[in-house]
């Protein structure tokens, strides 16, 4: 029995640190997407939870131009939640500090919360307050979602 215990602490501590990930930011992809280096290995991260303008979409440059000045060049710690389709790791970014990328792109209006995936109550409020504040793509006068963009896009190339 005590194998046993042992065995399950020994793993499960092995589960827990292969879910975490640290590096350096090697590079910002989109509002949403960045790359780090663990362990000599680039690795693709998709931030949880949140969905940025895309490239070629108003705002898209400048959602990647705020993750890049929040992140680029820093070791950050990311917490997986899962793979996505395209087998990026998808996660909540801690930036030095312990700040959230995540809930400070929602918070500067470079990002929609992305309901699909997070219910965050905290996140939610931050999107209000940014909407109200007019900050980022909020300033907008009609400010498309991305999935919806993408959604006309793929309709369009049809």
């Amino acid at each position: 029995m005590r194998i046993l215990l042992v065995l399950m602490l020994v793993l499960g501590n092995v589960i827990a640190r292969a879910q975490t990930y640290t590096g350096k930011v090697t590079a910002v992809k989109d509002g949403d997407t960045i790359e780090m280096l663990v362990n000599g290995k680039a690795v693709r991260i998709r931030l949880f939870g949140v969905d940025s303008p895309e490239k070629g979409q108003a705002f898209g440059e400048k959602a990647r131009q705020y993750t890049s000045s929040l992140c680029f060049g820093k070791v950050v710690t990311a917490r997986k939640q899962s793979l996505d389709q395209y087998r990026r790791v998808v996660a909540e970014v801690y930036l030095p500090g312990g700040a959230s990328l995540n809930l400070q792109l929602v918070k500067a209006g470079y990002a929609w919360q992305y309901t699909q995936f997070s219910k965050s109550r905290e996140m939610a409020l931050a999107q209000t307050e940014a909407k109200t504040s007019r900050k980022g793509l909020w300033q907008d006068a009609r400010p498309v979602a991305p999935w919806v963009w993408r959604k006309q896009r793929r309709s369009a190339a049809r």
